[in-house]
């Protein structure tokens, strides 16, 4: 069900967020809609529910802007960002049905504990993945081996994008960092994926879910500009130092938001 909800003051400052998070989304790969369902949920007040069709649905100019971007500037692996794709909309799909059986504190839950994962899962890899950036070579040639990674982390990051509302983010740059792609493939094909993945979860939601379009209006206002600027800020950024104390100050704000969305449920 699409709707408009009431005007509320506090939508003003959604512009500002919007924006972060597609400048910051489109520069660290993700799109950054694991963000939109904390700040619905826990700033807002928004349903949980609710807020995974909306989180979506506000996910998706981010990663079209963003996309056609890194495209342009040929961040983009195409192939294999398809073999993510495939595997990762039959997520989606069931992830979006998984939602149905879940209650609002238990989505909220088992995001906070998920999001914590993610933090570990962040800074326990960080070296490794550094290592493997900055040797890789790219290797166009789908090997069975490449094949079973990209399908098994293109699910697994479909099913969360159609549970929580998120951009499964983690398990995408994972299964792309493991398949030895540069830092800045990483970045732009992991966008693709999310782009395709979220077009099809926000089709699953559709049917089943609530999606407003007032907050989503005031979320894109800005996003859509900050998806515009991130992948121009990010192809001219060197690759050196810095990158591992984002790594670590990003890990550290998602852990945060896992625990408040478990204090918070």
């Amino acid at each position: 069900m699409i709707f408009n909800s009431s005007f509320e003051n506090i939508y003003l400052i959604l512009p500002l967020i919007g924006f972060l998070i597609g400048l910051f989304g489109t520069m660290l790969g993700g799109g950054g809609g694991f963000f939109f369902l904390p700040v619905l949920t826990l700033i807002i007040g928004v349903p949980a529910h609710t807020a995974v069709a909306t989180s979506l649905a506000a996910t998706l100019p981010i990663g079209l802007v963003g996309s056609w971007g890194h495209y342009r500037k040929g961040n983009i692996d195409t192939r294999t960002g398809w073999l993510f794709c495939i595997a990762g909309i039959v997520g989606a799909l069931l992830g979006a049905r998984l939602t149905n059986f879940i209650s609002g504190p238990q989505l909220k839950l088992f995001f906070g504990v998920y999001s914590i994962l993610i933090a570990v899962n962040m800074l326990v890899t960080e070296t490794r993945k550094k290592k493997e950036s900055l040797a890789a070579e790219n290797n166009n040639k789908l090997k069975p081996g490449k094949i079973a990674k990209g399908s098994f982390f293109g699910l697994t990051a479909g099913m969360i994008s159609g549970t929580f509302g998120t951009s499964g983010t983690a398990p995408i740059i994972a299964g792309l960092f493991s398949m030895r792609l540069p830092v800045k493939l990483v970045v732009g094909t992991s966008l693709l994926v999310v782009l395709v993945i979220t077009i099809f979860a926000v089709g699953a939601h559709f049917l089943v879910g609530s999606i407003d379009l007032t907050l989503i209006a005031f979320l894109t206002s800005g996003s859509v500009i900050g998806a515009f600027l991130g992948p121009r800020l990010f192809s001219k950024a060197k690759i050196g130092k810095s990158e591992k104390k984002v790594q670590y100050v990003y890990a550290v704000v998602v852990a945060a938001i896992g625990v408040l969305m478990i204090v918070n449920r």
